[in-house]
């Protein structure tokens, strides 16, 4: 059994940074609140946070709505269409290459083929950034019970606009967390990947998607690796990035998926949300726990009742 979080903890009468923090660690399960987190890191780590901001990615028309995804070189953008229903959305199996739906101010948006079998590559008749800005809200999910401000999908870091949905398990966050981690000796430094929907009904493998490790990052990585000291992601969209250039600078269009396969190598530990059963992030998982520790963690956590999705509860996980 899942406790999905229906709203943000501000809603719940918690700060962000108040929300659950389970630490797992050489096998054992530690509770925590996610303010504790600089007592539960060293002076010299890492913390590599991802700085995409979230735009209003979801654009509503009477009975479909139309979730921006990633946008791709040629000026297309991957998109999900999705029917509305009472209670959010669910997927869409209609439409046809060249199609065209009008959209809300006067925006045309024309279906130009089927990139997997859920998003199509399609192309608006405005810049899609500005549109959204002026016509989209935040991409919702059923078990969220009603809409919340775009602010409450941003998260501190975020200061790049170009992520369908927000980099989560940097929402608990604050200036004064930040300012304590430092204070302690434990650096912070950026990347960029810019999220493309999920696939709440599908648990589909992440697809390519846009990142950028800046150089300073990079040294800050290498630096830390260096000095024997443990570099900890925030948020599975910060490993997928470093590990696509192994902690080295770059940017470009990431495909890579961490595994037990493909074990991680630039990252000792991330802080992660909870995840759905079938989810792809759970393969990730695995790689830096094994199967039957990560099974132990969840059910450590599910018992506990910690709350799951964007405005959920977290989970530390150090190597």
């Amino acid at each position: 059994m899942t406790l999905s979080a229906h709203e943000p903890p501000e809603a719940r009468g918690l700060d962000r940074d108040e929300v659950r923090l389970l630490l797992t660690r050489h096998g054992a399960h530690t509770h925590h609140r996610f303010r504790d987190l600089p007592d539960l890191l060293e002076p010299g780590d890492l913390v590599v946070v991802n700085n995409s901001a979230t735009l209003p990615a979801a654009v509503r028309l009477d009975r479909l709505a139309v979730h921006f995804s990633t946008a791709r070189q040629d000026g297309t953008w991957l998109v999900e269409l999705r029917r509305r229903t009472p209670a959010a959305s669910e997927p869409y199996v209609g439409g046809e290459p060249g199609e065209w739906l009008p959209l809300p101010g006067n925006a045309t948006l024309r279906l130009i083929e089927r990139e997997t079998p859920r998003l199509w590559r399609a192309r608006l008749d405005q810049e899609v950034e500005p549109y959204l800005r002026a016509r989209g809200v935040p991409i919702r999910y059923s078990y969220v019970d009603k809409d919340w401000p775009l602010s409450d999908y941003q998260t501190v870091f975020g200061t790049v606009p170009g992520s369908a949905e927000m980099p989560s398990a940097g929402r608990p966050f604050t200036t004064e967390l930040v300012t304590r981690l430092v204070s302690r000796g434990i650096g912070v430094a950026p990347i960029t990947l810019h999220t493309g929907v999920a696939s709440p009904e599908k648990n589909e493998p992440p697809y390519a998607e846009r990142y950028a490790v800046p150089g300073h990052t990079a040294r800050l990585v290498e630096l830390t690796r260096d000095a024997g000291r443990k570099v900890i992601a925030i948020g599975t969209t910060v490993v997928r990035a470093l590990e696509t250039t192994g902690g080295k600078a770059g940017a470009g269009w990431t495909e890579h998926l961490v595994t037990p396969a493909t074990p991680p190598v630039a990252v000792d530990g991330l802080v992660t949300g909870l995840h759905e059963p079938l989810s792809s992030h759970l393969l990730m998982l695995s790689a830096f726990l094994g199967p039957e520790s990560l099974a132990t963690a969840y059910e450590e956590a599910t018992d506990s009742g910690y709350l799951w999705h964007e405005f959920g509860d977290t989970h530390l996980i150090l190597k």
